[in-house]
């Protein structure tokens, strides 16, 4: 039966025997105010009830009184709702009914809900306008026409955000705060989040209320309880887990994230994963906030890109504090580090309680169907997933769990949760179909205004008080290189440059002499002797680490080159003590170092010795360590790499011939070690080749031979096919015994392989640049081509690599294959899914039946180019040269061929449907059947393409859809 919340309280009145009483909205604010003021202080009782009875029609009538006193004074309003609801029980020996229950309790809920969410927000004038009482009166009216059954109170317990009871309130509540200065779309969250969080309170009465209401609702205290705790859980987690994070020390400072961040500005990225560089920036803060808040774009997963050391990590750790500070409850932030993921389950969210070792996920198998709790996930560092995980299939695979399960919480009521994801720019690359429900930005780099917030926070830290300015026109003077400017707009190398000037430890000097190759490798090499020698210094200069640590600078520096090897080949992100106390025992210099520090400082001497730098202990794994950074790990291993390349270029110095063979095996074996454990990852190689570079006498041509012989016996499997004990089974032992699994020998001499074609790339393209080096260092992949004959040396190496996992090739290498020389290559089948062949001399290659969607080909030479069959589909061939190429059939919808020199091409029946072919040159290209709907055929920057006389047209399709077709081409066709 139905009822009006007016029938119920009057209902209440005669149970009490008392009569309405005429007042105003001030009045019965005021009886419940001191109904509330007197339970406090003297405790409940008959007498006491009466007046509240008589002189209110509800409790939220105490919104009337001044905010400030219904929050300060900490008033029991569900105790005050329990005892109205136990003393009416004996006065009338009945029980009340599940609409008189929730109409009493979620009014007294719904209060102490207010109370603890207006008590966020101390700074607000709570009574700014003095005329609201008469919106107020009309609102209460309303609320107490409202009718009530137990469908409806059934719906306000089980969920009461979404009851008719939480709509009512909730009009009631926003009337209340127009009187406030709260801005109108702030005072619509503050009430979301009281409707919100109004149900942990109904579950509270319903506990205290005890054998009151026992044979009103179905679950059992023991329900209600475990609820409760769910509760408690969330808040304990936000608590640990989350507020802290902002508050967490930069590195070895003295200060706190919160203390120096800044929000960054982003790009929109298009959907070929370019940024969209004519948008304007975007505040990244808002455009996430802009989102969670949209309910009409569920189904989108915010994906948010940069490069190392942009600020992504530091982004999530205070937007998910935020969203605690000022969402939660509506939304419930819930921060994953990728990288902690030890498990990759088939679903996102079996991975996620596999991984989350959280009470209120743990003992609630229904967590993410749950109404009343609502998650945004925060997956941080997408490229950052275990070794294992880390493959294209499996990255493709994760993201397509993320993507599937937003897509769930759509579709799907009773979900609803979003989920906000960071990865390296690169990271996306080389998957070849993209989830479409990604809404993607960039970080860009810090702009003047974002720059000038950071050094003003920087100023107020007291250890930096007038030494800023002085930092600042460095960076806006002369004296600062530009690409030290440039640098300056990251947020990692902008803390590293500010404190080592603080300090005046920043060589400006190497700085000025850097290029744009080695300017990063300069600010890297200076932090980290800054680390080493001067971080921890008296006042006179006498570097303590030598103390504390019983090392010298350059011991410590081969230690923690070590010990990022250890973190690489662990999977990037952290590694065991006891493997880094493994390979130090392999090298006798580092031995010696380690044995010496242990008669001072005992046992724990490596661990003392790595406290301080950059490294911190791993809280999952005991003895375990990770760099602060991923970006130092990685300059680290960059650093032993170099140290090896070296010593390689000289071991053909020895006269003695078995000295030489002795060398090179000891080379070949050095090269397992340090290389047969996964890809190099691009910024690896992008420190590796500055570092090179430093030393204009580097011997490259050594360098090169030397590498290169590896290469050939390598593919030609000297090194795997033997019966005596080979290097990748050597490896391989090793790295299980520092407990990595998931290779195997073939893994381990598939990786070794790959990473050093990678080295031979780079050395190429690095010689392609200095006329001293290009004819003496020439790579060729698959070998050089005789005659007309093609190649067939790396389609043989892409099959190998595929054997283990299928893509592996093109997941290592892809990004590395930029200015490659593969003329006369046999490719075809060749899977090339966006791959870097910018440049690339393809000239004669068979590309046909290839995959090279979404691959970057723009300026490559594809002249005599076979690609029959060809995917193509999102390539970018700006510029490249395929006179004569044969692309019969070939896949190019959405390929940009913007410049492309297309003359005498075969395209017959290829699809070029929305291709851009602004400015190609078409001229006795082949045509006839081609499709060619939707396509561009001029712009204002390349022009109208180029077609002549002996260009064929014949039987092409979608002519009627071309975009900008040239006016004189619309007459030849006779389209005009």
């Amino acid at each position: 039966m139905n009822k009006r919340l007016s029938q119920i309280w009057q209902q209440f009145r005669t149970s009490f025997s008392v009569a309405e009483t005429v007042n105003t909205t001030v009045e019965t604010g005021k009886a419940v105010l001191e109904a509330a003021k007197t339970f406090q202080e003297q405790g409940a009782s008959v007498e006491l009830l009466k007046p509240l009875l008589q002189n209110s029609s509800s409790l939220l009538d105490v919104l009337c009184s001044p905010l400030a006193q219904v929050v300060g004074a900490g008033l029991p309003f569900v105790p005050l709702a329990i005892a109205l609801l136990k003393f009416s029980r004996d006065i009338t020996k009945q029980d009340p009914s599940l609409e008189d229950y929730v109409f009493i309790v979620s009014q007294a809920a719904y209060l102490e809900s207010a109370k603890e969410i207006l008590s966020l927000y101390p700074s607000s004038n709570r009574d700014a306008d003095p005329n609201i009482n008469k919106a107020l009166t009309k609102q209460l009216q309303q609320l107490n026409a409202l009718e009530l059954d137990y469908e409806s109170a059934s719906n306000a317990v089980a969920c009461f955000h979404e009851s008719e009871l939480a709509k009512a309130f909730n009009q009631v509540f926003l009337t209340r705060l127009a009187a406030t200065n709260i801005p109108n779309a702030n005072a619509h969250i503050l009430t979301q989040r009281v409707a919100w969080n109004t149900h942990r309170y109904i579950i509270k009465a319903w506990i205290e209320s005890g054998d009151a209401i026992k044979n009103i609702i179905q679950p059992s205290f023991g329900d209600w309880q475990k609820e409760h705790q769910k509760f408690s859980s969330i808040d304990e987690y936000l608590k640990t887990h989350i507020a802290s994070k902002p508050l967490e020390r930069v590195f070895t400072e003295s200060f706190s994230f919160k203390d120096i961040y800044v929000p960054l500005k982003a790009k929109p990225v298009d959907k070929n994963g370019e940024i969209d560089k004519n948008a304007d920036s975007l505040d990244l803060e808002i455009w996430a906030k802009e989102i969670l808040l949209n309910p009409s774009n569920l189904e989108q997963v915010m994906f948010v890109q940069a490069g190392p050391g942009k600020g992504k990590s530091v982004f999530c750790r205070m937007f998910s504090d935020w969203v605690r500070q000022h969402l939660h409850p509506i939304w419930t932030p819930i921060l994953i580090r990728l990288r902690d993921l030890d498990s990759f389950e088939c679903r996102l969210e079996n991975t996620l309680e596999a991984e989350l070792k959280i009470s209120f996920i743990q003992s609630d198998k229904n967590w993410l169907t749950n109404k009343n709790t609502r998650f945004l996930f925060i997956l941080d560092g997408f490229d950052e997933l275990h070794i294992e995980a880390r493959t294209n299939l499996n990255l493709e695979a994760f993201i397509k769990q993320v993507s599937g399960f937003q897509q769930e919480c759509e579709i799907y009521r009773d979900m609803g949760h979003r989920v906000l994801i960071t990865g390296r720019s690169m990271s996306l690359q080389g998957i070849p179909y993209l989830p479409r429900n990604l809404e993607r930005v960039e970080i860009v780099a810090m702009d003047g205004e974002v720059q000038q917030k950071w050094l003003d926070k920087w100023e107020e830290l007291p250890a930096n008080k007038g030494k800023t300015a002085a930092f600042r026109q460095f960076l806006q003077g002369d004296n600062c290189p530009s690409e030290g400017k440039k640098l300056a707009q990251e947020p990692l190398l902008l803390y590293l440059l500010a404190a080592m000037y603080r300090d005046g430890k920043l060589a400006i000097d190497k700085l000025e002499q850097a290029s744009q190759r080695t300017a990063k490798i300069v600010i890297y090499q200076e932090a980290l002797n800054w680390v080493l020698t001067k971080q921890r210094s008296q006042t006179d200069g006498t570097n303590l680490n030598i103390e504390l640590t019983q090392q010298k600078p350059e011991d410590l520096k081969r230690i923690l080159t070590e010990a990022a090897v250890c973190v690489v080949q662990s999977g990037g992100e952290f590694a065991s003590m006891s493997m880094l106390e493994l390979r130090l025992q392999d090298d006798e210099t580092a031995k010696a170092l380690i044995e010496k520090a242990k008669e001072k400082l005992g046992n724990e001497a490596l661990k003392t010795a790595l406290a301080a730098f950059y490294i911190r202990p791993v809280d999952k794994q005991e003895g375990g360590v990770e760099f602060f950074h991923k970006s130092f790990g990685e300059f680290l291993f960059a650093e032993r790499l170099k140290a090896r390349l070296k010593a390689w270029t000289q071991y053909y110095e020895a006269e003695d011939g078995r000295q030489l063979v002795t060398a090179e095996a000891q080379m070949n074996w050095q090269i397992y070690d340090l290389l047969g454990f996964g890809g190099l990852t691009p910024e690896i190689v992008e420190y590796l080749m500055g570092l090179l570079t430093e030393n204009q006498d580097f011997p490259w041509e050594q360098l090169f031979k030397r590498l290169e012989k590896f290469y050939s016996n390598w593919c030609n499997g000297k090194f795997i096919d033997s019966a005596e004990e080979t290097f990748p089974q050597k490896k391989l032992r090793q790295l299980q015994k520092y407990g990595i699994q998931g290779l195997g020998q073939r893994q381990v001499d598939i990786y070794a392989g790959l990473n050093v074609m990678i080295l031979l790339l780079e050395l190429h393209r690095y010689a392609k640049g200095r006329d001293d080096l290009k004819q003496e260092i020439v790579f060729y992949p698959s070998g050089q081509a005789e005659g007309t004959s093609r190649t067939t040396q790396l389609l043989r190496i892409i099959n190998y690599s595929d054997c283990i996992q299928l893509q592996t090739f093109n997941s290592v290498v892809r990004q590395f294959l930029s200015g490659a020389n593969l003329r006369g290559a046999n490719l075809s089948g060749a899977y090339l899914s966006g791959a870097d062949l910018s440049g690339a001399d393809l000239s004669g290659a068979d590309l046909s039946g290839a995959n090279l969607s979404d691959a970057n080909l723009s300026g490559a030479n594809l002249s005599g180019a076979h690609l029959i069959g060809a995917h193509l589909i999102g390539a970018n061939l700006s510029d490249a040269n395929l006179i004569g190429a044969d692309l019969i059939g070939a896949d190019l919808i959405g390929a940009d061929l913007i410049g492309a020199d297309l003359s005498r091409a075969y395209l017959s029946g290829a699809d070029l449907s929305g291709a851009d072919l602004s400015g190609a040159d078409l001229s006795g290209a082949d045509l006839s059947g081609a499709d060619l709907s939707g396509a561009d055929l001029s712009d204002k920057d390349w022009g109208d393409i180029r077609w002549d006389k002996n260009t064929k047209w014949d039987d092409v399709k979608g002519l009627n859809t071309v975009k900008n077709m040239p006016e004189a081409l619309k007459q030849q066709l006779g389209l005009s």
